[in-house]
């Protein structure tokens, strides 16, 4: 593609001036120098234009590197066409001082005639005597009309090329012009004259690909073809015809010189697995992975810089321009040369102290190198990726360990590592076959019974739980010397058998009639099992099921199994009301977690933790907690596009992309729906619901409990019939599992009021009856509070206010703030009928300022509009808005904004991290916001505290 010149006006200007001194008799040698690209030769042609059109005669040349082997090879071409030239008795090769003589002699003749322009292309690869004869005749040529114009390449090289021409001349001899890259307005109208519609941010992209090179960017705009511009540049060459832009960028690093082009090699295949690198040290990093001196390439980046090829990112290290001159700097580099570099640049990061992520990012580019530092540093990168919940990085890490050399018990180990990360990263495609893989190599049978759960884990999240049940199985039958792991893996049978109707029955008739027999059999875990199944089943009280998970979490417990103790402990004292318990359990259980390993305990304690939240009516903190991973997932992935196409495969997200039963909805959806529905956000939990196709969902004790969610909605809504179908579904499956227990749901009493909004009473007391009923048997305030609220409701009268009042009584001591939220409302409501205004107010107003204090806006809203209903005053509203923070919550909320995280505050002020989450639910709620992002604008508002 050809064009107008840009930004070459003062070239132009200098050589129209010097042309009209040659016209005039006084002649000059001119300089162009520039970097490889940068338009030398152009100039020098329009130079050849201008002066024919002056009447100047013109011997021109383009020197080659072919020709320095003859001496005075390049002064033989240029006075090829004078008419004398063929007298002269100068024999090819000759190189003497009379042989220089004749042929200034014949120039100077030649130039009497008339003036004329000597014009020398690239006179760096001149050979030495005609180097020597054109200083020389600089030295004359300004008695002369005679205008030597010369194009010198004037670049940065690792190998320093040999001295310019004018090294040896005086300054008034020789005029010296420097051509600079173009700048990025000059770069966008020569793209804006090739394609005169692209918008502005594809044009901004074609600048950032030619960098600051005419040569580059008219190569580039060729490949383009004139066409309308594609949606975004290429990222690589492939994407382009004819090539003119890689073949470009070819010619750059060969006229640089091999040491050269193995230096930028190298840094755009060390650049390709930067992370948070530190900058410094990188041309120390280079020189050791392209054997080049150190000091060479610290001016060499700098003069890349410089001239735009490369750009400094925000770490301060330079980076190539555009990732497609990266990938035709690359283009043609054979593998094995860049793996070797890679491998260079590992060790030299190791030697001198780097994170141990950045050094294993460049061993993700080399081949094995089979020494044991390599497997560490790989290993220790994917507990640190692991660690900062970026499972798609550790991924790739132990993929790349398994390619060292390794004894078949390490690789199993490595690959249960490896099958359970890629499932956690959304990729169970993947993970099952590698987690059977390692279930088929020879390893201790402790490792075995890991790589068999996590691959028992794995399955059932693909609703294949009788294969998961086979598989725990069959290692059972060869564990029979190891009576510990034996029990391990029943107890993992069991659990994981929770997902399937018929294996559920299965396992627990097996477990209790073994349980019976001999109690040793089935150990320590699976008596909790026991503990669990009866309390959900309606067979047991919270007090004795606590009493004797407490006995049993005395008793030593084999490692492998603990987990399932502790999150089978913690479920049960969530249902007991025993929060605190509960959450010591929780974070005991985590604690013990191997992040690394698939394990089925690890969802179970976070859905305990997520039950917890729910039972203190945290909604603010559920949502808070939600709203934060969604922005972490998508601040991690607008990361991972802006640091290019070339790592696209390796992933960033900050959490699990599924949870680990991943199919249908999560306790945590069935949890932030009511949050939405509670906090009035009804809208927000129709687009949950509806987002979630339940027609697909396996069975499953999550999707009970979403239907019941849903329920809650429907019936917020005004839909008593649909949210009873709901509720009904709910009971009919849990009933199908022996799931009768209203702590796990309620159902019965959520449809005891759908039948009341639908006037059938008759139904409705007979199901809060038998939530009663089953009530009394767990016997904790929680659930004995809710079922005689509502068949307080459902009885009426004078029983019905003693039922109602008996709700608030039990209710007033249970942890659950939202439940006597309700029965307050309830006993309010009931009293107003019954001609008991006052009593009923009283209840009403305590009602809406309960649930204002624990953000319960579609509670609060039904207590004042009840309170209004009966005569009443509506309460003074809670002052809310940034002027109602406390001191203690507008400090904490101003570290947030920030940017610190609760540990840090925690830290910072000297108080328990719970105390930062207590403080931060809080501001938000009287923020009315969602999140950290929002903190910064919300306390800056003035004006109405209500706001």
């Amino acid at each position: 593609m050809t064009g107008p010149l840009r930004e070459r006006d003062d070239a132009h200007t200098l050589l129209s001036s010097e042309i009209g001194r040659a016209v005039s008799g006084s002649g000059r040698l001119v300089l162009l120098r520039g970097a490889t690209g940068t338009g030398r030769t152009a100039v020098l042609e329009a130079a050849v234009a201008h002066a024919a059109e002056r009447g100047l005669r013109v011997l021109r040349v383009r020197c080659s590197p072919e020709d320095t082997v003859v001496p005075l090879s390049t002064v033989l071409h240029l006075l090829a066409p004078v008419p004398e030239f063929t007298d002269l008795d100068v024999a090819p090769g000759e190189d003497d001082r009379g042989s220089a003589a004749r042929l200034w002699r014949l120039l100077r003749s030649y130039a009497e005639r008339s003036p004329v322009l000597v014009a020398v292309d690239d006179v760096h690869l001149a050979d030495g005597p005609s180097r020597r004869w054109l200083v020389e005749a600089a030295r004359h040529v300004d008695r002369l009309p005679v205008l030597l114009v010369a194009t010198e390449r004037s670049q940065y090289d690792i190998d320093p090329g040999p001295a310019g021409l004018t090294h040896t001349l005086s300054a008034p001899l020789v005029r010296p012009h420097t051509l600079a890259p173009l700048t990025d307005e000059a770069s966008a109208q020569l793209v804006r004259a090739a394609f005169p519609t692209a918008p502005a941010a594809w044009t901004a992209d074609c600048v950032r690909a030619g960098a600051g090179s005419p040569l580059l960017l008219r190569a580039l705009l060729d490949d383009l073809g004139g066409a309308p511009p594609p949606a975004a540049v290429p990222q690589t060459c492939a994407a382009l015809y004819p090539g003119a832009y890689p073949a470009a960028v070819s010619w750059w690093l060969d006229s640089a010189g091999p040491a050269t082009a193995e230096v930028a090699r190298a840094l755009a295949a060390l650049e390709q697995t930067w992370r948070a690198d530190p900058a410094d040290g990188l041309a120390a990093l280079l020189a050791e992975a392209a054997g080049a001196d150190p000091a060479r390439v610290t001016g060499w980046l700098t003069a890349m810089t410089r001239l735009g090829l490369l750009w400094p990112d925000t770490a301060g290290r330079p980076r190539y321009a555009h990732p497609l001159l990266r990938d035709a700097v690359l283009t043609g580099w054979p593998a094995g040369r860049r793996r070797a570099v890679h491998k260079s640049a590992a060790r030299a990061m190791l030697r001198r102290g780097d994170r141990v992520e950045a050094v294993a990012g460049q061993l993700l580019g080399s081949s094995a190198v089979g020494l044991p530092w390599a497997l560490r540093v790989l290993q220790d990168a994917v507990t640190v990726a692991v660690r900062e919940g970026r499972p798609g990085d550790a991924v790739g890490y132990l993929r790349r360990a398994l390619d060292e050399p390794l004894p078949d018990d390490l690789r199993q180990r490595l690959l249960t590592e490896l099958g359970s990360l890629e499932y956690a990263d959304a990729d169970a495609g993947a993970g099952i076959p590698r987690l059977a893989e390692a279930l088929h190599l020879p390893a201790e049978p402790i490792d075995q019974v890991r790589t068999a759960i996590a691959l028992g884990t794995a399955l059932t999240a693909r609703g294949e739980v009788r294969t998961a049940v086979e598989v725990l199985r069959r290692l059972e039958n060869g564990l029979t010397a190891h009576p510990d792991l034996v029990r391990t893996v029943q107890t993992a049978s069991t659990l994981l058998s929770d997902r399937d109707e018929t294996e559920r029955q299965e396992a627990y008739r097996w477990l209790s009639d073994t349980a019976d027999r001999s109690p040793e059999l089935v150990g320590v875990t699976g008596q909790a099992l026991l503990v669990r199944y009866a309390a959900s089943a309606g067979a047991s009280s919270a007090r004795a099921a606590m009493r004797r998970l407490r006995a049993l979490l005395t008793e030593p417990a084999d490692p492998l199994a603990e987990p399932f103790l502790l999150g089978t402990a913690a479920a049960v004292a969530q249902w007991a009301d025993e929060l605190d318990e509960a959450e010591r359990l929780v974070e005991r259980g985590l604690t013990g977690q191997r992040l690394t390993l698939l394990h089925p305990m690890e969802q179970a304690l976070l859905d305990v933790r997520t039950d917890i939240l729910a039972a203190r009516g945290a909604y603010a903190r559920l949502l808070a907690d939600r709203a934060a991973r969604a922005e972490r997932a998508e601040r991690a992935e607008r990361a991972e596009r802006a640091d290019g196409s070339d790592r696209s495969d390796r992933s960033s997200r900050s959490a699990r992309a599924t949870p680990v039963y991943g199919a249908g909805p999560s306790n945590e959806d069935a949890h932030v729906l009511i949050a939405l529905v509670e906090t009035g956000r009804t809208e927000e939990a129709r687009r949950l619901a509806d987002g979630l196709d339940l027609r697909e969902a396996p069975d499953s004790w999550e999707l009970n409990r979403f239907l019941h969610a849903r329920g809650v909605l429907r019936l917020a809504e005004g839909d008593p019939a649909s949210a009873l179908h709901d509720f009904l579904e709910c009971g009919r499956r849990q009933s199908a599992r022996a799931v009768v227990s209203p702590v796990v749901t309620p159902w019965r009493s959520a449809a005891a009021e759908c039948r009341l909004a639908l006037g059938d009473p008759r139904e409705a007391l007979a199901l809060a009856a038998e939530e009663l009923r089953l009530a009394r048997v767990w016997d904790t305030p929680r659930t004995v509070g809710r079922a005689l609220r509502v068949l307080g409701r459902a009885t009426g009268g004078r029983r019905g206010l003693e039922l109602a009042q008996g709700a608030v009584d039990v209710l007033r001591e249970s942890p659950d703030g939202v439940e006597l939220v309700s029965a307050l409302l309830a006993q309010g409501r009931q009293l107003v009928t019954a001609g008991e205004r006052a009593r009923g107010r009283d209840c009403l107003r305590e009602a809406a300022e309960r649930a204002e204090r624990l953000g319960a806006v579609r509670l609060r809203a039904q207590a004042q509009e009840a309170l209004r209903a009966g005569g009443g005053r509506r309460p003074a509203a809670a002052l809310t808005g940034s002027g109602s923070l406390t001191g203690s919550e507008r400090r904490i909320a101003e570290l947030a904004a920030e940017g610190r995280t609760n540990l840090e505050i925690a830290d910072l002020l000297h108080v328990a991290r719970r105390t930062v989450e207590t403080h931060l639910t809080s501001a938000y709620r009287k923020l009315g916001i969602r999140s950290r992002r929002e903190l910064r604008a919300a306390l800056g508002a003035v004006g109405d505290p209500t706001a």
